[in-house]
């Protein structure tokens, strides 16, 4: 499976409205991550679930839902992440 596949399979969790992975990988060859193959990821997610919750903890929660990912398929994530009313 995939990497963006598999990222999206576990954001599920939080029913987005929407969910856009951009793989940014190729801006960062040679880079120390990279050549381990974790890739750098920009994720734009809109879910009902962030109502209420700072910026931060949002991060928190995608970050937990991805924990197994982190430093093994995905060296850098760089999430903006939305209520429906936000955008």
């Amino acid at each position: 499976m995939n990497t963006i596949r598999f990222i999206k399979q576990k954001l599920t969790a939080f029913s987005p409205e929407k969910i856009e992975i951009i793989d940014e990988s190729s801006k960062h060859i040679g880079h120390e991550g990279a050549k381990n193959g974790g890739g750098h990821f920009f994720l734009t997610i809109v879910s009902c679930d962030f109502y209420e919750k700072s910026t931060m903890d949002r991060h928190r929660m995608i970050y937990a839902a991805l924990e197994e990912m982190i430093g093994r398929d995905i060296h850098a994530l760089s999430i903006k992440a939305y209520t429906p009313e936000e955008i």
